[in-house]
């Protein structure tokens, strides 16, 4: 039988060698793609603390609440700190009462995610900041939503016409919002109902997702809970509740009319999405 040839131990030193490199630079990829995926994740917060501590600081006013509302709005940051929060304006804020670079709550320490705006009032297509705040909140990284503030004794297509003439609504921008909270004078609930139907329709061949729809509490029991409940919910309510609804199922909740933001020199109406900012932008146009 013959010999087995040996292998030269150089060759077995330049082998061992070879195979623990190539480990090393397995390991080295893994950590990079691992930092590169957590900066991804956390640049939104990363770019907001940037903007605070090395850029240019805010003057902010001195804006103040009652000593009820403010622990109140406190108990709800700290209620839902680990969710999503985020504000909505219209042409009430003015375009110079607010620094976008680092808009947030909770003592500075909570970055305000996403942004609603009111694109148009009834057949009017009307808001005059709509624009500005649109082009600047995508400048700023932030979510973005338009809604439109309907008005029941007018005509639902035309109110949809006059909505989407002014709310080009883009890919990672929250579907269409429909703000309904007045009661009609001269229509039925019936009828209310069913000119309801007509806008979101609308909206939704136009856009293919459902529209997000905001109202308050009470008005949402009795007026659309029974023919709109697989739609996403957006409530106002600005009681001492620790949730805006005891037994409905809601994606967003409208909790202070008197919010007070830093970077944000008027009070602003503040918002919390029931879930974490992955959640939200599933809910955004494709």
């Amino acid at each position: 039988m013959a010999k087995a040839a040996r292998v030269p131990r150089k060759k077995i030193h330049q082998r061992r060698k070879t195979v623990y490199f190539k480990k090393r630079w397995i390991l080295l990829i893994i950590l990079c793609l691992s930092l590169l995926g957590t900066g991804f994740y956390l640049k939104q917060k990363i770019s907001y603390y940037f903007a605070y501590y090395l850029g240019q600081h805010f003057h902010h006013k001195k804006l103040s609440n009652t000593e009820a509302e403010e622990q109140r709005i406190d108990k709800i940051i700290g209620l839902y700190a680990n969710q999503t929060f985020g504000f909505d304006i219209s042409h009430y804020q003015r375009k110079e009462d607010i620094q976008w670079d680092s808009i947030s709550i909770g003592n500075k320490t909570i970055p305000l995610e996403f942004v609603v705006l009111r694109a148009s009032m009834g057949n009017r297509k009307l808001d005059k900041n709509f624009d500005h705040f649109w082009e600047t909140a995508k400048k700023h990284n932030l979510i973005r939503g338009a809604y439109h503030f309907y008005r029941p004794d007018e005509d639902p297509v035309m109110q949809a016409n006059s909505f989407l003439s002014v709310a080009k609504l883009e890919s990672g921008d929250l579907p269409p919002i429909l703000d309904i909270e007045r009661i009609p004078r001269k229509k039925s609930k019936e009828q209310l109902v069913s000119d309801l139907k007509v806008w979101i329709k609308i909206m939704e061949d136009t856009y293919g997702k459902k529209p997000i729809v905001y109202t308050y509490y009470h008005y949402y029991k009795d007026f659309l809970k029974d023919d709109f409940a697989d739609y996403p919910l957006w409530l106002a309510n600005y009681n001492d509740v620790p949730a805006p609804s005891p037994d409905d199922e809601w994606q967003f909740w409208q909790f202070s009319e008197n919010g007070i933001a830093y970077g944000i020199n008027s009070k602003v109406d503040l918002d919390v999405y029931n879930g974490q900012l992955w959640s939200l932008k599933l809910m955004t146009l494709p």
